[in-house]
């Protein structure tokens, strides 16, 4: 038996071909863009764009933990004095860096 034969590797990613008509629609029709913007983009950036609108980006992230929301808190206090400053170099997950 050939490799072509044997199937689909377990494990292996669905090639699915790109929805070309999701993506003229939304592009052109609802967002109204011109067809030479539309063709410019690139089929990477036109998926990102369907998947960020179909909210694909943000089951990638980390769910917001206690210490996250404690740098929060700390970034952003709701303190009856008014002392809002914002700590530099720590993100809302509580993640520091650029």
């Amino acid at each position: 038996m050939s490799a072509a034969s044997a199937g689909p590797q377990a494990g292996a990613a669905e090639i699915r071909p790109f929805p070309w008509d999701a993506a003229m629609g939304l592009c052109m029709g609802r967002l109204g863009w011109p067809p030479e913007s539309f063709w410019r983009a690139t089929p990477r950036e036109v998926a990102a764009l369907l998947a960020g609108l179909n909210g694909g980006g943000a089951s990638q992230q980390a769910p917001l933990r206690r210490a996250g929301l404690d740098a929060l808190m700390r970034r952003f206090p709701d303190a009856a004095d008014g002392n809002t400053e914002r700590q530099e170099g720590v993100d809302e997950r509580g993640r520091t860096g650029a």
